[in-house]
């Protein structure tokens, strides 16, 4: 675990891809992060367990509540890098869709806007670069749903690598939380963080520079 960050209120570092973001079975950042502080985080939001990439967790109820507000209004910035199979039509663009999550399958569907207990989920993409097949995408994400970009990219016919749940090739998945932004709650300190993904292992190896 890699921390980038740390004061008395919250703790910002790079979760592994294979760990969980919250406590379940199996190595989680909860419990790295309880190791590493002595006290138990507050989890404020989620990485996909296959997702490497960076996350905040409150260390108080304060700071936590802080933090969960400011996620529900917009006030936290996500972008991922991500390895998708194919090109899209266009190099750049929106992609609003409604999502119906499954939890027994644990699986999320674009659905018709009229289903029920569907949910809106948007963001905004930019292709950076193409290499034998595949392409390389920055996303900022608008809304926060789950396995919302594994599922919108999927349903235009470009699955993200690695990611068999939706239709992507065999390997590792491709997607990495490679920058997060926010105002700190408590002491409105602005806070950008950056990583980079591994570009000396496959696919990311595809793009390097």
């Amino acid at each position: 675990m890699t921390v980038l960050f740390e004061d008395e209120n919250l703790i910002v570092c790079v979760k592994p891809a294979g760990v969980l973001s919250e406590k379940g079975a199996g190595l989680s950042m909860p419990s790295l992060i309880e190791e590493h502080t002595g006290g138990e985080p507050f989890t404020v939001h989620r990485l996909d367990r296959e997702t490497r990439g960076i996350t905040v967790y409150a260390k108080t109820r304060k700071c936590a509540a802080a933090l969960s507000e400011s996620i529900r209004n917009g006030g936290v910035e996500k972008e991922y890098l991500a390895v998708v199979c194919g090109t899209l039509n266009e190099r750049s663009g929106n992609m609003a869709d409604f999502l119906l999550h499954d939890e027994r399958k644990n699986l999320t569907k674009v659905v018709p806007e009229n289903t029920k207990g569907a949910k809106k989920a948007e963001l905004e993409y930019e292709i950076i670069a193409e290499s034998g097949g595949f392409s390389l995408a920055r996303i900022v994400l608008i809304t926060g749903r789950t396995h919302q970009i594994r599922a919108q990219f999927s349903s235009r016919g470009c699955p993200l690598y690695g990611d068999r749940k939706y239709g992507g090739c065999r390997g590792d998945l491709a997607l990495c939380a490679c920058s997060l932004a926010f105002t700190h709650p408590l002491t409105g300190e602005k806070l950008r963080f950056e990583i980079s993904p591994d570009y000396g292992i496959s696919p990311w190896n595809f793009f390097k520079k």
